[in-house]
């Protein structure tokens, strides 16, 4: 009967605990899409931030957050390749636990921590300071997902390729990482999605403008970091201009994690 009691209080205590966290998240998301919906209308992809517009800032950010998957994807998978398929003792661990704690930093460390080694030395900020902030993001994910979807492939298919004369390195990327492929993709979008959205670094390495600019050796658009200023403001305009900004900006990291998800169940 104890037992039972005690079940049926956690069972209470869980579900009471579930639907309040949920009544927040749809409170947030209710909100933003009433003022955010709003605010949206059609010019808002066409004109730059200078006329009241949001090009620049989507745009920008999509550069940046691409700048630094071309950096961080194939440094993340070929870590997460390496503690898997040839990493063996304490190096390998050393390697794991040091993307553990690269996951877990805070965002603004790492700002901080790349505009004292790109910023400082070239006396400003810039969209490629900005990239390597996310991309220094974005890596310990690939890593993990990388080395635990791995994981998951049987020893025979590599013993397999082995017998059938295959060199190890064509087993890995033939056989073992297209094995892993969904899964690893998977991943590579939930950190797309992880950094798209990320303001804190960037306040410190490209801040944002307000004019288009593919010069990433200067200052650059960003939508996250320009939502921040926006809503900053006193005029109420701006602040009708964060509140579109931050819907465009949901929508995207709703979109890609959502994708994310279908891939992985299509896989089950």
């Amino acid at each position: 009967m104890k037992r039972l009691l005690l079940n049926k209080i956690i069972l209470t205590l869980s579900t009471i605990s579930a639907l309040l966290g949920l009544a927040f998240l749809a409170w947030i998301l209710i909100t933003l899409f009433i003022k955010g919906l709003s605010s949206f209308h059609l010019s808002l992809f066409v004109n730059d931030l200078i006329n009241n517009g949001l090009r620049n800032l989507i745009v920008g950010q999509f550069i940046l957050a691409g700048m630094a998957s071309v950096i961080g994807i194939p440094l993340g998978m070929l870590a997460g390749i390496y503690i898997r398929e040839y990493g063996r003792g304490r190096y390998a661990n050393i390697i794991r636990n040091l993307s553990d704690i690269m996951m877990s930093a805070p965002s603004i460390v790492i700002g901080a921590f790349v505009y004292a080694i790109v910023v400082v030395p070239t006396g400003h900020t810039s969209g490629f300071a900005g990239s390597i902030a996310l991309a220094i993001m974005m890596i310990p994910i690939v890593i993990s997902t990388t080395d635990s979807m791995l994981s998951l492939v049987p020893q025979e298919l590599r013993e397999a390729g082995i017998a059938l004369g295959a060199s190890k390195y064509k087993v890995i990327f033939d056989i073992v990482v297209k094995s892993a492929k969904v899964g690893i993709m998977t991943g590579i979008l939930l950190a797309f999605a992880r950094i798209v959205g990320e303001t804190a670094p960037l306040l410190f390495t490209s801040q944002t403008s307000n004019y288009f600019t593919l010069d990433l050796t200067q200052a650059f658009p960003s939508l996250s970091v320009s939502i921040y200023d926006l809503a900053s403001d006193v005029q109420t305009s701006s602040r009708d201009l964060a509140w579109a900004a931050s819907f465009i900006l949901t929508v995207m990291v709703l979109i890609i994690n959502l994708t994310g998800k279908f891939i992985t169940r299509n896989k089950k």
